[in-house]
């Protein structure tokens, strides 16, 4: 196998690109929304809002500003799909056929299992009810929480997500971003429901070469990030192999002396610079931590999670990304009531020169456009 060697920088650039962020402010429409969450392959969920949601977050700095309920209604029509990936992901909707062996084995979670055991006398009310009525969101079916759920959910809850982590249901929508229910069959195109389930070897290139050309370079454990797959190196690097025999992928050596990356077979490797973004803390460029320290000496940390005193950034921290390198990160706020995105600290990263002050203001007042807030405050 002949194998290439670039530079680090030529990668970061072609990583940095190949996320398309967009180069300026603009309105985007359901096709954009959908084209986005093709090219990415994956968008991550999750419920915190200081900002605005995560997905939003990824998909407005790639396509500008858009109407939330344009989503929702490619969910409703079965153009795209929530599933897991890297997470809770909108996926595009070819991706479901690789996704039925995950549901046919039992869903992503097994603990899901138990609440079909546990409360076996609700699924067929709650899917019979979802029939009758449409789509429902576990609030319609009430109940109360209870303490032998370790997420404190209702029983019906807990029912519904099994039956969607089995497939059996789908996310057709979301009310203030809680999910409304309905039957796959009501929604999923006939043409992928019938569609035969991939052999676990088709699911496994698939899915690689889409990894790959959605992040422009990734390492083989990156790419297994990406998807969260199971089975590490044996199950996947084969599939790899394969990949590269077939034309399809290339295997090139960074200068760094670090382990292969692969990257498309008609990549050109190099890429264009970006304007400062924005970035959500859950965006595709910041997946695989190790393979963003390598290729931006960036260490990204989450810490949400931690109790204020513990925080040596913020509370929702997003970083900031300038032409082909992270320049700082800032803990922001949406006061949606003011109207003002509040810059609460701003850190530079320490081998950054230049101003990166400026950068930050840039970014933040497209970013509230986008929010459609009318101005920017700094702390």
């Amino acid at each position: 196998m002949t194998t290439v060697t670039v530079s680090l920088a030529a990668v970061r650039r072609l990583v940095v690109s190949t996320q398309g962020y967009a180069p300026r402010f603009r309105h985007a429409r359901a096709g954009d929304i959908e084209g986005a969450i093709r090219r990415l392959g994956a968008v991550q969920l999750d419920s915190i809002s200081t900002v605005d949601r995560a997905h939003r977050l990824t998909l407005t700095s790639r396509i500008g500003a858009y109407d939330e309920a344009e989503l929702q209604g490619l969910l409703a029509s079965g153009r795209v799909f929530e599933y897991w990936a890297h997470e809770a992901c909108l996926l595009p909707i070819e991706i479901w056929p690789h996704c039925r062996r995950t549901m046919d084995g039992g869903g992503h979670w097994g603990i899901h299992d138990r609440a079909l055991r546990e409360h076996a006398d609700l699924v067929e009310p709650v899917l019979e009810r979802i029939r009758a009525e449409g789509p429902l969101a576990s609030r319609d079916f009430g109940g109360t929480r209870t303490s032998s759920d370790m997420w404190g959910r209702t029983p019906a809850k807990a029912v519904l997500e099994a039956l969607w982590d089995r497939g059996l249901l789908v996310i057709a929508g979301r009310e203030t971003f809680q999910r409304r229910y309905d039957l796959a069959e009501r929604v999923i195109p006939r043409a992928i429901l019938d569609a035969p389930t991939p052999d676990e070897d088709e699911t496994l290139r698939t899915l690689a070469l889409l990894a790959v050309r959605a992040r422009g370079a990734l390492t083989e454990p990156a790419i297994r990030e990406h998807w969260r797959l199971k089975g590490g190196r044996a199950r996947l690097h084969h599939h790899v192999l394969a990949l590269i025999d077939e034309g399809l992928l290339r295997e090139v050596h960074a200068d760094d002396s670090g382990p292969p990356l692969y990257v498309d077979a008609e990549a050109e490797l190099d890429g264009r610079l970006v304007p400062p973004v924005l970035l959500s803390p859950f965006d595709n460029l910041l997946w695989d931590r190790p393979l963003l320290e390598r290729l931006f000496g960036f260490r990204h940390v989450i810490e949400v999670y931690k109790r204020e005193h513990e925080r040596a950034y913020g509370y929702y921290v997003l970083p900031l990304l300038s032409g082909d390198r992270i320049v700082g990160r800032a803990d922001l706020k949406a006061d949606r009531r003011e109207g003002v995105l509040q810059v609460r600290r701003f850190h530079r990263e320490p081998s950054v020169r230049g101003n990166a002050e400026a950068k930050l203001e840039r970014a933040a007042v497209r970013l509230a456009r986008v929010l459609g807030l009318e101005k920017v405050s700094y702390a």
